[in-house]
């Protein structure tokens, strides 16, 4: 594999509309955009989700919720996982996960799929209001990841779990088994094509693959399988990138294909799969700045026929060829700050003077004892040669504690998280030159920390400016 320098294309890049939205700010009195945060409710385990919004304000960073979402309204299913704004912010769409039935609060498997889950559509009305408009389904089980491409015109949903996978998916031949040079078992990704007028979804086949049932005969699959135990995809150029694999056998990139014109996968028999080096617990793949970001979580010793190896927490930034395949960057892995555990988000911030940062949210474990590094966000500045060095080193950023997603607001002024097990947002306000956040009451003297109905699982942002 060869090792490619960061190039300017890293420093001067635009950020992906997926990480930040972005406006440019003229007046001095007005609400800068809007975030809104999914969430479940704390009573029962029936994990009922909400959307929460709030307004935020231009020169001080403060929320204020929206009228008309509180209380938060329903996400439309159970345990919401990731949301969208699409179609110029009209509409939003909310992945709802689903959780286990039986027993009630287990982790979902091919064998007991999530119930309640589905992905709910939301019309925004100007002021930030949100009404529910239609549910649709993906095609396989156990759903938890949404994307969307560059031009609005397609969504895609990850499910762990395809239709080939449980006892519901009678008379069909093995997708996994046709597409995937034989697996018996695999995860799935479900497109769909988005109508510019109402928002609605509509299912695209898979063209490439076709299956034969008892019942129809042969007909093309309904969804595009990829490798068992997937943990994240993300779109990157003209592919789409699938984070998957396990600690006992390590983590590997599994690319496609996309047609923009049509919403196609397509697998080449040259870009089955990346390796991405020592990598075995991975948590999150981020497309941001030009560059494809592995995040791997902390130190973890696994042995493979007698040999063991550590893999240190870490993130990974790679170039991606056209055909998927991945190059090491200059950096290589990038060590994650030693007082943090288990990055779980990254934004890619290229507004400031100095050049392009990136900052990663460590959601934490819960504190048994000191001894266990913190949750929090950790930065760096990508400087003059091409190499990261971090921001105020070993010190937490005023993340609550377990945050789950980061975002930047459409100003480039403020840092915001949704954190878990605190059930708040926290805010801070970015400095342009040093990179360094500060907590909102310290800065701005408002309240830095917004408490939530329950505890949040996503955030995202909308930068339409509002009075």
């Amino acid at each position: 594999m060869k090792f490619k320098k960061f190039g300017k294309a890293l420093l001067m890049s635009a950020l992906s509309a997926g990480v930040i939205l972005s406006i440019t700010s003229c007046a001095q009195s007005y609400s800068v955009g809007f975030l809104y945060v999914t969430g479940t409710v704390t009573s029962g385990s029936s994990g009922n989700g909400y959307v929460a919004g709030f307004k935020i304000d231009h020169n001080t960073g403060k929320l204020t919720p929206i009228n008309g979402l509180n209380p938060p309204v329903s996400s439309g299913g159970a345990n919401p996982i990731r949301a969208l704004l699409l179609g110029q912010s009209r509409f939003l769409y909310v992945l709802n996960q689903g959780v286990s039935e039986n027993p009630p609060g287990a982790i979902c498997t091919s064998t007991n799929p999530c119930k309640n889950s589905n992905i709910t559509e939301f019309e925004l009305g100007a002021n930030g209001v949100l009404t529910p408009q239609q549910t649709f389904y993906s095609q396989g089980t156990n759903p938890f990841r949404l994307a969307s491409d560059s031009s609005g015109n397609y969504l895609l949903v990850l499910d762990h779990d395809s239709p080939d996978n449980y006892s519901g998916a009678t008379g069909l031949a093995n997708g996994c088994t046709q597409a995937l040079n034989g697996a018996s078992t695999c995860g799935d990704i479900t497109v769909f094509a988005i109508d510019s007028t109402t928002g609605r979804l509509s299912l695209v086949q898979n063209k490439q693959v076709q299956v034969t049932t008892t019942a129809s005969g042969t007909q093309n699959l309904t969804y595009f399988p990829v490798p068992a135990n997937a943990i994240d995809f993300a779109f990157a150029g003209s592919n789409v990138m699938t984070l998957v694999g396990t600690p006992a056998t390590g983590d590997t990139i599994f690319p496609y294909g996309y047609t923009s014109t049509t919403g196609q996968l397509s697998i080449t028999s040259s870009n089955l799969s990346d390796s991405i080096g020592s990598v075995y617990n991975a948590t999150a793949l981020v497309y941001a700045g030009g560059y494809l970001w592995v995040l791997d979580n902390d130190p973890l010793t696994v042995t493979l026929n007698g040999v063991s190896t550590t893999s240190p927490s870490q993130v990974i930034p790679w170039s991606v060829g056209s055909n998927g395949a991945l190059s090491s960057t200059n950096s290589g892995p990038i060590a994650d700050d030693p007082n943090q555990k288990n990055p779980v988000y990254l934004v890619v911030e290229n507004k400031g003077t100095q050049g392009t940062r990136f900052y990663v949210a460590n959601q934490g474990v819960p504190q048994i004892d000191s001894s266990l590094p913190l949750s929090g966000v950790a930065g760096w500045i990508i400087n003059s040669s091409n190499l990261p060095t971090e921001i105020s080193p070993q010190l937490s950023f005023g993340a609550g504690a377990g945050p789950v997603c980061m975002v930047e607001d459409p100003s480039n002024q403020f840092f915001y998280t949704a954190n878990s097990d605190a059930q708040n947002v926290t805010g801070q306000v970015l400095d342009q030159i040093s990179g360094v956040l500060t907590p909102l009451n310290q800065s701005s003297k408002v309240a830095s920390d917004y408490a939530l109905t329950g505890p949040p699982t996503w955030c995202l942002v909308d930068g339409r400016i509002g009075n």
